[in-house]
């Protein structure tokens, strides 16, 4: 979209904020029919601002609620009362959230379209949507996630939407002052501040967080920095323009992974103190939100400037870094790169209107969108201890630029049948271009150039969703489109040999939920659902003959090979013990929950190929799939806990049940010698936290994590944060305390 529409976009929203006048009658009645929705502490209203919720699957986090350890970013207590999320634990630091739902891969969330206050910020929502960056906790007022349903109006990600949204202090001082400082074990230190205030028409907010540590594990130390400031103008009661930048900085040092062996005897070791990780990330947004009459109106325009380096011993678990006898210095270390400039805007609108004797309500809007990515990969490093990006040869042999431009139009209908029962039909149509060149290796002094040809798609995306209420009850059901683009990597042959399918296609399918939520007086809350998804066309790569011809060679073709399908139900209770056994309210209140989610995920059909021999007498084994489990989807995934609030004093306790998985689509049972394939244990872990709030001014808290200290891990890597099995952190705790002036 070009400058000038942008401009013309910005001038008629800012004339029609100005312009606004009171809320009309129509706006009044919307309200009574917002006091008969559902009583709903951990989902959406059916329409907010410019979304429909309506049909849908969704969930909100309170974290000021939630009791769970927010210095190191707890996603186990962060997410424990949405069911069916699996979590990847890579390290301590808490830099990265690597969950995921419903059987999908955890690997830096990227199954979900992940966003911090409503635009992107992972690397590329296209071509590499892993998101490196997620916001201290400390600094997050809730998350939302919708499920599958949220493709229609936020792209195309099988997971759904996992938006992050950070505190606003609306307050009427010049200036509040908040701090939290903690402290804790193997060398943790924590600090986040945050300055607040309003003066006029502006208020505004920045926050600094600041942790360090030495990591459970050895040569794990961590030390990361965000910063974050916004400003808002309030032009008129119903309009306001923000402006908000965002800079995150860390450095890992990656211990590695384990063999099995090694993980049995002590899960803490670790054999790899040169390998290091960091990633630079800027994010910056111009929002514009306006309600005009029954017309809600919000557009965000964003922007993303990162890199991801890494520099590390990068062999198998099984093979040691030491020390070269002929140079009597280690070998060089991997050096890689990655540098990634996106741009977007999005525009969203929700307009209600009168139809028969129901109002109803419409959503819809635009997106354009271009991201610039340059790869570069196996440059050579130094034979050094410390985190150091200098290159020392000539060049990277592998440089490569990535490009991907999109443009999005998008529509939902809330249609108000009767008081009680709603239909959501809606629409997505999606353009995407996506590019690359350069340079794809260096052998014998020649450079490998790449041919990636340029793929573009038109996509038409299709869902509908039903709503019925019934008091303090819902039920709910929806079906939407889903599809995910070829990601860049798997454009990219792992060797000069290997071969791309130039017809290689996106993956394709649906999402589908159907639920009933609710809450029976003020007892016990609910939200129990059944769901399926089909996902096509999934990419991997199978032998051929050279020129098809079975006395030659062979090679590897990448291409699409088959659909895996994930089913199962999901399901959130929570009781409130006091009121359902009438205790004083002098004697606090007590509640426990339940979240659980059984899981059915696998391979409906998928072709693999084996090789024996050599050439001319190599043979190639057909096999197939079909009802292997899916690699990293947990068959169960339970989490029982206990809340209990009194005079200021706030504790939690949880307990968490997950099964095992495998790592590989074979499904191998035993660990190859690496490591990086076989089975993965299931584990039960207790956590504790308390907080004590002493007044307005003053808090306390205490974390204590995997109370039992037990062994577990939570992935197999093959390649970060290190090849191999990856240990889980043991015991740990941490205690602090807040102020605010």
């Amino acid at each position: 979209m070009s400058n000038r529409y942008i401009k013309i976009i910005l001038f008629v929203l800012v004339i029609n904020g100005l312009n606004a006048q009171e809320p009309s009658l129509n706006q009044t009645l919307d309200s009574v029919f917002i006091k008969n929705e559902i009583n709903r502490p951990y989902w959406m209203e059916s329409v907010s601002g410019t979304v429909i919720y309506s049909g849908k699957k969704n969930e909100t986090i309170q974290l000021s609620k939630t009791g769970a350890n927010l210095v190191n970013n707890s996603a186990r207590q962060i997410f424990a009362k949405v069911p069916g999320i699996s979590i990847w634990e890579n390290d301590g630091s808490g830099t990265q959230m690597n969950v995921a739902a419903r059987g999908l891969s955890p690997n830096r969330s990227w199954e979900f379209n992940t966003r911090q206050n409503a635009y992107d910020i992972s690397s590329d929502v296209f071509g590499y949507p892993e998101a490196y960056y997620n916001p201290p906790m400390e600094a997050v007022e809730k998350i939302q996630i919708i499920r599958g349903g949220a493709s229609l109006q936020f792209g195309p990600q099988f997971g759904g939407l996992l938006n992050y949204i950070l505190k606003r202090d609306y307050i009427t001082k010049p200036i509040v002052f908040r701090s939290q400082n903690s402290i804790g074990s193997y060398g943790l230190f924590s600090t986040f501040n945050s300055v607040a205030g309003k003066f006029k028409k502006f208020d505004y907010k920045v926050y600094n967080h600041y942790r360090r540590g030495d990591g459970w594990r050895e040569n794990g130390k961590y030390e990361v920095i965000h910063t974050h400031a916004m400003v808002r103008y309030t032009l008129s009661p119903f309009t306001s323009i923000s402006a908000e930048y965002t800079n995150m900085g860390y450095k890992i040092q990656q211990s590695g992974g384990l063999t099995d062996k090694q993980f049995q005897v002590d899960p803490r070791q670790s054999f790899r103190q040169r390998n290091w990780f960091s990633t630079p990330w800027n994010l910056g947004s111009i929002h514009l939100e306006s309600k005009i009459n029954n017309w809600n109106t919000d557009l965000n325009i964003f922007g993303l400037i990162a890199q991801r380096n890494s520099i590390g011993f990068v062999a198998a678990a099984n093979i040691l870094d030491t020390i070269n006898n002929s140079t009597s210095d280690y070998n060089p270390r991997q050096l890689d790169n990655d540098k990634y400039k996106n741009l977007g805007l999005e525009w969203r609108n929700n307009i209600k209107y009168g139809l028969g004797k129901q109002f109803h309500k419409i959503s819809f809007g635009l997106r354009a969108y271009q991201s610039d990515m340059n790869r570069r990969l196996k440059g050579k490093g130094d034979t050094g201890d410390d985190f150091n990006t200098d290159l020392k040869g000539l060049k990277y042999l592998t440089d490569l630029n990535f490009t991907t431009k999109n443009a999005a139009l998008f529509l939902e209908n809330q249609f108000q049948i009767t008081d009680h029962f709603s239909v959501v039909p809606g629409l997505r149509f999606e353009y995407i271009q996506s590019k690359g060149s350069g340079r794809l290796n260096i052998v014998n002094n020649q450079e490998i150039n790449s041919d990636l040809n340029t793929i573009e798609r038109k996509v038409l995306l299709a869902g509908l969703g039903l709503d019925y209420k019934l008091n303090d009850m819902s039920f709910y059901g929806n079906i939407s489109q889903a599809f995910r683009p070829v990601l860049f990597s798997e454009l990219i042959p792992a060797a000069t040999t290997d071969v791309i399918d130039p017809d290689l296609k996106d993956a394709t399918g649906y999402n589908a939920d159907l639920g009933f939520r609710g809450a029976l007086k003020t007892w016990i809350t609910w939200d129990i659902s059944a769901f399926y998804i089909q996902y096509d066309n999934k990419i991997g790569n199978i032998s051929k003959y050279t020129n098809d011809d079975p006395s030659k060679s062979t090679y590897l073709f990448r291409t699409n090979l088959g659909q895996t399908n994930h089913k199962g139900i999901e399901s959130f209770i929570e009781f409130n013990i006091s009121n359902i056994f009438k205790i004083p309210i002098k004697y606090g209140t007590l509640k426990a929950f339940t979240s659980m989610a059984f899981i059915d995920a696998r391979y409906k059909d998928f072709k693999i190929t084996s090789t024996a021999g050599t050439a001319p007498n190599t043979t190639i084994n057909y096999t197939n799939l079909a009802d292997k489990k899916v690699e990293n989807a947990p068959s169960q995934i339970h989490l029982i806990g206990i809340n209990y609030d009194i005079k200021g004093i706030s504790v939690a306790l949880q307990t968490k049940i997950t099964s095992s998985v495998y790592s590989d689509a074979n499904n191998t049972e035993s660990p190859n010698t690496a490591a990086t394939i076989g089975k993965i244990n299931g584990y039960n872990l207790w956590d504790f936290s308390i907080k004590y709030r002493l007044n307005k001014r003053f808090d306390f808290h205490f974390n204590l994590n995997n109370i039992g200290n037990i062994k577990y891990a939570t992935r197999r890597a093959g390649g970060y944060p290190g090849p191999g099995l990856i240990s889980g952190e043991g015991r740990t705790f941490n205690f602090g305390f807040g102020v605010e002036i």
